[in-house]
């Protein structure tokens, strides 16, 4: 038997596969719950644990007390025992084992260890990944597991081919494997031409986030005095000043120019704009949205109606100039520059 790689797991005494022999299913001190369980059992790998919870969980299972009664069975009748494992690491763990064919000497071992105060069969490791069981007299005996068969035999060399055919072919030559390419060491001139461009950027970062953080106390600084002037004193929520500076610097951030944000401030005529009139009144100062009346009139403007000078007419009212009409005098509209 070869060492198992979980030393808590299940040692089973057949090759893995559900090959159930005769005697198995015909033993009559099976019940055919407990001989279900046994095949299920015998389907798994060295290594794996049987707990009673694991195995009553899931889809047409029995209940864990179901599962107990089972076991039971199958330790009495020579399929299935608890065992105490020493280790040739000095260390004893609890597992299992299982036996496809009733095993006598496990019914035998059954009787003696089942009256003990630890009803556990104590086995020991072997050097060879054995185990043999340690009786109540200090005795050692086989545990019952029959040696691997095919443990030691060499799988059967392919025949060779009598005549012609039977000609080694040479070997098709591998391509030399292609060398890692490794990446080419810095020297110390090019790690300080890179710190030194990383410390630059850095310092240019650092130059534009000052400047724009100037900007922005700039504009706020005199737009908080220029609206207690004409607006009164502040007596909005706590750091209002703070607040209007931070909308200030993003509108720099974003594009705005210093002008286009004092304009804006003074457009929306709060100390504090929210950030919808804020976003309104930058629109109004670029050009982007048309300031409302309060009459809900948009007030009357030159070029908006007759275009700007030397700009050619328009008379379709569309985006594309239309052809002039006979009666056209091809006047220019504009300011008359007197003598």
């Amino acid at each position: 038997m070869s060492r198992l790689s979980n030393p808590a797991g299940v040692r089973i005494n057949q090759p893995h596969f559900v090959h159930v022999v005769s005697a198995t299913v015909r033993n009559t001190r099976l019940s055919y719950r407990a001989l279900g369980l046994l095949v299920y059992l015998l389907d798994q790998k060295e290594g794996w644990q049987v707990r009673a919870e694991q195995l009553s969980q899931g889809e047409g299972r029995e209940g864990r007390e179901a599962i107990r009664t089972a076991l039971r069975e199958l330790q009495v009748a020579g399929h299935y025992r608890l065992e105490r494992r020493r280790l040739r690491n000095g260390k004893c763990v609890m597992g299992t084992a299982l036996s496809g064919t009733p095993l006598e000497q496990w019914v035998r071992d059954h009787e003696v260890f089942s009256t003990q105060k630890d009803p556990a069969v104590p086995v020991i490791e072997q050097e060879d990944g054995t185990f043999l069981v340690q009786y109540p007299d200090g005795s050692l005996g086989s545990d019952g597991f029959e040696p691997d068969p095919y443990a030691d035999e060499e799988p059967p060399a392919d025949e060779e081919p009598e005549g012609p055919a039977a000609a080694e072919e040479p070997a098709a030559e591998e391509p030399p494997a292609e060398p890692k390419k490794r990446r080419p060491r810095r020297t110390s001139a090019q790690k300080a031409a890179d710190d030194a461009a990383k410390k630059a950027a850095a310092e240019k970062k650092a130059e534009e986030k000052a400047a724009l953080d100037a900007a922005a106390e700039a504009v706020a600084k005199w737009w908080w005095e220029d609206a207690e002037q004409h607006l009164g004193k502040y007596v909005g929520k706590n750091n209002g000043y703070l607040a209007m500076r931070g909308m200030v610097r993003k509108a720099l951030e974003a594009g705005y120019t210093q002008r286009q944000c004092a304009d804006a401030l003074r457009h929306a005529r709060k100390h504090l704009p929210s950030a919808q009139q804020w976003q309104t009144a930058l629109g109004v100062v670029t050009n982007h949205i048309i300031p409302s009346q309060p009459n809900g009139r948009v007030p009357y403007s030159d070029e908006a109606t007759w275009g700007r000078q030397g700009d050619a007419p328009n008379t379709s009212g569309g985006d594309t100039p239309s052809t002039p009409t006979t009666d056209s005098d091809d006047a220019t509209f504009g300011v008359i520059a007197r003598p």
